[in-house]
């Protein structure tokens, strides 16, 4: 399956630099105190190498989807193959279970606000165009801040199917990762663009 992109192909970094360095800082404390137990061991699966480099490009662009800044899905692919390299996930179910972590992690970051203003704004700057992502995909005539929120409202199974699609999977690769009939799949998107809609039409007759 080729992924629906614009412009130059993103390349996977070292595994060893995001992955490995980023266990090494989830091992410390707030003080930079080593935290004791299995997890400040940071052993991490043998497969992780081949899995990052392959499926790195798809799980970015499945984050840029939601949060329209190549900065912000790349720190949340970080977090996501932390958690692939320490899951025991099968490597032939692997592309299915990071897509569908990289759709939650963005989404939960919406809800959560804990994404950064300044991100924002890199966002929208020339130096850090943005990616393709469902605010243009579904609705680009609306602003993409409110389009988000109201995507992170939706009801999670349609929120990440709906991003999944728009982030170039097909009907049967969506239907795989959330574990659901490849014939109601077009169905979901469809409720989930319908929502959408609905959502922004609230928001904007509230003001």
């Amino acid at each position: 399956m080729d992924l629906v992109r614009h412009g130059t192909p993103l390349a996977a970094p070292s595994v060893t630099g995001a992955v490995r360095g980023a266990t090494r800082q989830r091992t410390e404390g707030r003080d930079g105190e080593a935290v004791s137990g299995s997890s400040a061991r940071g052993a991490v699966r043998p497969d992780l190498e081949d899995v990052f480099r392959r499926d790195y490009p798809l799980v970015v662009a499945v984050a840029a989807r939601v949060l329209g800044s190549r900065d912000s899905a790349e720190d949340v692919a970080q977090e996501v193959f932390l958690s692939f390299g320490r899951s025991s996930v099968p490597a032939g179910e692997a592309r299915g279970w990071l897509s569908v972590a990289a759709a939650h992690t963005a989404l939960n970051l919406i809800r959560s606000g804990r994404r950064r203003a300044s991100r924002e704004e890199s966002a929208a700057s020339a130096d850090d165009p943005l990616v393709p992502d469902v605010a243009e995909a579904v609705l680009t005539l609306e602003d993409r801040r409110q389009v988000r929120a109201a995507l992170a409202r939706l009801p999670q199974k349609q929120a990440v199917a709906l991003v999944l699609r728009h982030s170039g999977l097909s009907y049967a690769d969506v239907a795989t990762a959330l574990d659901m009939s490849t014939g109601s799949v077009g169905t979901t998107v469809r409720r989930a663009e319908s929502a959408l809609r609905k959502e922004l039409n609230r928001h904007a007759s509230s003001d």
